[in-house]
């Protein structure tokens, strides 16, 4: 069994993912969500249970099935984000899908088994990353060589008198010179000719399953017919420079090693964030769209026990991939669910909705808070924000009122209240004389107070 360790892309230096605890998974999950602690500590024992799994011996291992999770909560309480992070943290491929999407076999609209299929498409993206990243070095060697064939003349016969090493000689010393140039950027804007691969158009062919179920290749059957010929196209240095390495890189990298490796890591680390189920909740005996919902349940209940799906690049197997399933729950029950998709389910959490003192902590705690986002940004025209406590204390009251008085959007509140609070100074940004901004509890009172009084106004502009 293999252990994958996080990329790069859940940011710094972290444990490998098999020296990771439950608890610190739980305190990476806190550096970019807020609270939730059990919906944290259920996704956290789901996913030390994978590590566990992959230590076991193979007969073991293929016996322990994932325990799925289903996340009951508001909108904007950080159920898709939690799913997210952990994605991140164990770098799985990781897919978000609405369930609404789906409809019964026989009705138009997507299959259930599209969603194995964007998985393995972003499993391949992501090793197909990993591998680039390897070869770079090398991609970027192998095209300066070829450019630096590009750039140096042919060299004439050798002068009488000079001897085939002498020329030897003078010709490398002539591209290292040449080389030199190139790096200090000197030859960027010189034009030059080179051979270019002819640029084939996508083809799609859609039928009533979907585009994702022709594995007929057209252009190995025709290839005259969809050209793939070589020209020769004028360009400068620096583009050519980034043409070439695309193209080594694409010749350093073995896309059936690629596929083999991603549909591997699907099968054994996938996580499918299933939103929306609460509105595929329906049971026997309903008439109309009911009927149709519990038909997508019927389909997606198979991919959730494991089964095998058809892809483009072989059968996969569904049995350990892990689903955590989402909804708010508010006029259905998880109980509305079909027997047999409530036990495959078997771990429920209730996200709960978000307080004052939780608005006040998601403004200003996590690496990516909207207030260090907001002052990154107007950074960049010279602007520098500050937010004062009191002043982030009333922004965190205000979104609290909001979401009782009209509709709860949990933490999406605080992007729409932080855009209106800003409007003017974002407009005025560039012209502003004085430099330093600073956002108090006076001005957010100033900018925020009458809007949110206004039930009616409120509901239109926060």
């Amino acid at each position: 069994m293999v252990i994958y360790l996080p990329g790069n892309q859940s940011g710094g230096d972290q444990p490998a993912l098999d020296e990771l605890t439950p608890r610190e998974i739980v305190e990476e999950l806190d550096k970019h969500v807020v609270g939730q602690k059990d919906a944290k500590r259920a996704v956290a024992i789901a996913l030390r249970n994978r590590v566990r799994r992959q230590k076991l011996s193979p007969e073991m291992a293929d016996e322990v099935m994932p325990k799925n999770i289903l996340m009951m909560g508001a909108t904007g309480v950080g159920k898709t984000e939690i799913a997210r992070r952990l994605a991140r943290l164990s770098n799985s491929p990781f897919l978000k899908v609405e369930a609404t999407k789906f409809t019964e076999v026989g009705y138009v609209g997507r299959d259930v088994d599209s969603m194995v299929r964007d998985l393995i498409e972003t499993s391949i993206e992501m090793v197909r990353e990993e591998k680039l990243d390897m070869v770079a070095d090398r991609a970027e060697a192998q095209a300066e060589e070829r450019l630096l064939d590009v750039l140096l003349p042919p060299q004439p016969s050798p002068a009488e008198g000079e001897s085939e090493a002498d020329q030897k000689e003078s010709a490398k010393r002539s591209r290292e010179k040449l080389r030199q140039s190139f790096r200090e950027g000197k030859l960027d804007e010189r034009m030059i000719e080179i051979e270019v691969k002819d640029r084939q158009q996508p083809i799609e062919i859609v039928t009533n399953q979907g585009v994702e179920e022709m594995d007929i290749n057209l252009r190995d059957m025709l290839p005259g017919l969809f050209g793939g010929k070589n020209k020769r196209r004028k360009m400068r240095v620096a583009e050519a420079f980034d043409y070439l390495v695309q193209e080594e890189e694409q010749k350093l990298v073995d896309m059936d090693q690629v596929t083999r490796q991603a549909v591997d890591r699907v099968e054994q680390s996938g996580i499918i964030f299933l939103d929306e189920m609460d509105k595929i909740a329906g049971r026997e005996g309903g008439r109309g769209p009911d009927v149709s919902r519990e038909g997508v349940q019927r389909d997606i209940l198979p991919i959730v026990e494991g089964t095998t799906v058809n892809t483009r690049y072989g059968m996969l197997r569904t049995d350990h991939i892990l689903f955590i399933a989402a909804g708010a729950f508010h006029v259905s029950k998880p109980s509305d669910l079909i027997p047999e998709l409530q036990g495959r389910f078997p771990i429920r959490v209730e996200l709960k909705s978000l307080t004052t003192e939780d608005f006040v902590r998601i403004l200003t705690e996590p690496k990516n808070a909207l207030t260090k986002q907001y002052v990154a940004l107007m950074d960049t025209e010279g602007v520098k924000l500050t937010f004062t406590d009191d002043a982030v204390l009333e922004i965190a009251k205000i979104a609290t009122e909001v979401n009782e008085d009209t509709e709860n959007i949990g933490a999406r509140r605080l992007h729409t209240i932080l855009e209106r609070l800003l409007d003017e100074i974002s407009f005025d940004g560039p012209d502003l004389k004085d430099k330093n901004v600073t956002i108090d509890a006076e001005y957010v009172r100033k900018q925020l107070a009458e809007i949110a009084k206004d039930q009616d106004l409120s509901r239109y502009i926060l």
